[in-house]
């Protein structure tokens, strides 16, 4: 590259940087070295004693995976994107005109870090960091679950029956390998009933919108002093929410309070919340045929405006990443919500500390 280029080329990162460059932040904000350990080892990486292709630098490569999340990329536009995007290069530390990773790359690796349960490591080890930090898991914490949509299934309705009677793609297109590989068994259709409830003159409700959805649910819990995503799990789209609620509490929290909607108020639930020493701050439902007391809509009413801060979390994976499973499977499922979160997390602590630098 002529010397006058390479001037040129500094003077454009430079530029960028004083405009703001949000990757440069994020730089700042999460030490992503520590987390190098975690991942030589999830990997299986050697010494590169033997020889061979050397591969790419397993932070680097982490970091590709954070920006996808963040912006719901394929991995073959992520390829484009890595070349074509200055920034997106020298925050994953890529030179120009150097190797890249292809999108081939991309996908090995993210499956490598799945199948190695490493993903999960990391949310724990960046946990660690916070917890350095100051950003303890405080107040109680809020739980609330999410659809997210995957490509729709065309199967015939005897295929259907064989998706839920519980058998693998293999079993089901015996002799079709391309098909069966493009086939997802696990995520499943549920109606999702939205908008606010609105009532007739005479006082009983109108009916609400139903919406079909095909794809995956996502449980989560975050604390209600920092909101940061502190354990989280991934389902078919018609599971239970209430089912989920051991799984995604965080024993850890400073304090005992569990905020949630009313799809999470049962015996065994509020059994196992008094075993663990924690108390329900659980939505109760209106009595069937009858009023909902008033009593009760006001306590209802004040949880609602602490399960609000959940609903922000939601809205900013949809509305900036736009968070939507384009893998098959549970497994995949959960590896892409697993990275989504963190990505939260990370945009979540950027958030915290601007505000403390500004005061």
């Amino acid at each position: 590259m002529h010397p006058s280029s390479l001037f040129s080329l500094s003077e454009h990162l430079e530029r960028l940087s004083r405009d703001g460059d949000p990757l440069e932040v994020l730089s700042e904000a999460v030490d992503f070295e520590r987390f190098r350990t975690l991942l030589v080892k999830g990997l299986g990486y050697s010494d590169g004693a033997k020889g061979g292709r050397p591969r790419f630098d397993p932070v680097s490569m982490f970091k590709v995976l954070v920006v996808q999340a963040q912006h719901n990329l394929s991995d073959a536009r992520m390829e484009f994107m890595i070349r074509d995007r200055l920034s997106w290069m020298r925050f994953l530390g890529f030179d120009l005109g150097g190797t890249m990773p292809d999108e081939n790359t991309i996908r090995h690796y993210r499956n490598r870090l799945t199948e190695s349960g490493t993903l999960e490591a990391l949310m724990q080890a960046f946990e660690q960091q916070l917890r350095e930090r100051g950003y303890l898991a405080m107040g109680g914490q809020i739980v609330d679950a999410t659809l997210v949509p995957a490509p729709k299934q065309r199967n015939t309705e005897a295929e259907k029956a064989a998706v839920k009677a519980g058998k693998s793609a293999k079993q089901i297109w015996p002799g079709k390998p391309n098909k069966a590989y493009q086939k997802d068994v696990d995520a499943r259709w549920t109606v999702k009933i939205g908008g606010k409830i609105r009532y007739r003159p005479d006082g009983t409700p109108l009916p609400q919108i139903a919406t079909p959805v095909f794809g995956y649910k996502s449980h989560i819990s975050i604390d209600r002093r920092y909101g940061f995503i502190r354990k989280g799990n991934a389902t078919s789209a018609a599971h239970s929410d209430g089912r989920q609620l051991r799984h995604v509490v965080d024993t850890s929290n400073t304090a005992g309070d569990v905020w949630a909607d009313s799809a999470y108020r049962s015996q065994k639930n509020e059994a196992w919340l008094t075993r663990n020493m924690l108390k329900s701050r659980i939505h109760r439902r209106k009595p069937r045929g009858k009023p909902m007391p008033e009593r009760t809509a006001r306590a209802n009413a004040a949880k609602s405006a602490i399960r609000a801060k959940v609903e922000h979390v939601f809205a900013h994976q949809k509305s900036r990443y736009g968070l939507f499973i384009r893998t098959i499977g549970l497994a995949r499922a959960q590896a892409k919500l697993t990275l989504a979160n963190l990505a939260y997390n990370f945009d979540r602590l950027v958030f915290h500390e601007r505000r403390a630098a500004t005061g």
